[in-house]
């Protein structure tokens, strides 16, 4: 087993995607840094400053929410565990939904009031919860963001209140942003919520992401404001199958900075479609030559077949299979036997490698020597 998953690892270094170009088109945004990426690839369709490091104000709370859920899946956090909010998580400022010091509430109801509201309380009570004191979890935070690459990030609290060196980039948000979508699809059942309550239905909350009732296929994600920060946006989208994230840096204004997420989802749904590579019919065995079996089936990394597309290419697409005509053995599980290329017209988009399904081991001396008695006896 161990040699299947290292030979498939292998096997999805060998994938060849030829890339989209990132801001190969100008769109009329407002706003100082901007990213739009396809989740499900992580291909980046469009970019501005994308490096730049910034304030990100609440949308530091994706990476909030993500350890939140690391946790919850992790089983170390249950939604249904209940949380006393002590007087660090209660004194927070700005936006809140006005916890207080003893108040118990359970970690679903957090995560709402996280998404929802924003409330920089809850986000601390979390933090708590999961790593003891917020320092910790702050350093958790950071290690997280360099495994996922994000080069441009450091943290200082989970909040997004206004600190000394606390920056990211709309490269890094869009990292975050999809490690929490496709590793935790269920955050989206609080990221849509439009409205809702607490306590017992006693204190309201209302989203901040004005998106996900005026944006057609809205999923989330976060929205963030301070005055230095601006207004910033990391917001999610999914039509006919794709979903999108857009980020959008010190808008100037809400409206502006609202304005611009859509701006890049609209370019994005329109210009450019998700695809498979998969053929359609099932590939074909392999015949084997000087080995245990005749033929050896056939597969293709499950993961690696997916490409982001220009919609004019996606209209003739088409799949072109390189086989040799037979493999000697031995075959290992997990060895690459040929390629799929997927095509629109001249136009190589995507190589994909076709691996071996199985083991094939090579004629032993004993088989060889029954062979060539039969043949010698049929020869006769």
């Amino acid at each position: 087993m161990k040699k299947w998953i290292g030979a498939l690892l292998a096997a999805l270094c060998m994938v060849t995607l030829l890339p989209v170009q990132a801001a190969a088109v100008e769109l009329p945004l407002t706003s100082r840094a901007a990213l739009l990426m396809e989740k499900t690839t992580g291909q980046i369709l469009f970019a501005q400053n994308e490096h730049e490091k910034l304030e990100p104000a609440s949308v530091t709370k994706i990476m909030t929410l993500l350890l939140t859920m690391d946790a919850i899946d992790s089983g170390a956090l249950a939604y249904d565990d209940v949380v006393t909010v002590s007087a660090n998580a209660a004194g927070m400022g700005g936006s809140q939904v006005w916890l207080a010091e003893g108040e118990q509430i359970t970690v679903e109801e957090l995560l709402k009031c996280v998404c929802v509201s924003s409330g920089n309380d809850a986000a601390v009570a979390l933090a708590e919860k999961v790593a003891g004191v917020t320092e910790l979890f702050v350093e958790q935070m950071n290690n997280r963001a360099r495994g996922l690459g994000m080069d441009d990030t450091h943290f200082v609290n989970p909040t997004g209140l206004t600190a000394e060196g606390h920056v990211t980039s709309a490269h890094d948000i869009a990292l975050m942003s999809r490690e929490l979508l496709t590793k935790h699809p269920d955050i989206r059942s609080f990221t849509t919520i439009w409205t809702d309550s607490i306590r017992n239905g006693t204190f309201d909350l209302a989203n901040t992401n004005k998106l996900i009732r005026r944006y057609d296929g809205a999923t989330g994600l976060k929205t963030g404001y301070t005055a230095s920060a601006g207004y910033c946006i990391s917001a999610t989208a999914e039509r006919e199958g794709m979903e999108l994230i857009a980020v959008v840096m010190k808008g100037e204004t809400a409206d502006k900075r609202n304005a611009d997420a859509k701006a890049l989802l609209n370019y994005g749904f329109s210009a450019y479609a998700l695809v498979s590579a998969a053929p359609e019919e099932p590939l074909p065995a392999l015949p084997v030559t000087m080995g245990e079996v005749d033929t050896v089936a056939l597969t293709l990394p499950p993961d690696a077949l997916t490409a982001v597309v220009e919609k004019a290419q996606a209209a003739a697409l088409e799949r072109r299979i390189d086989l040799p005509e037979s493999l000697p053995a031995p075959v290992r599980q997990g060895q690459q036997v040929g390629t799929l290329t997927l095509c629109s017209g001249d136009t190589e988009l995507m190589t994909v490698p076709i691996l071996a399904a199985e083991d094939a081991a090579g004629r032993s001396w004993g088989r060889m020597f029954t062979d060539l008695l039969k043949m010698a006896v049929f020869a006769g």
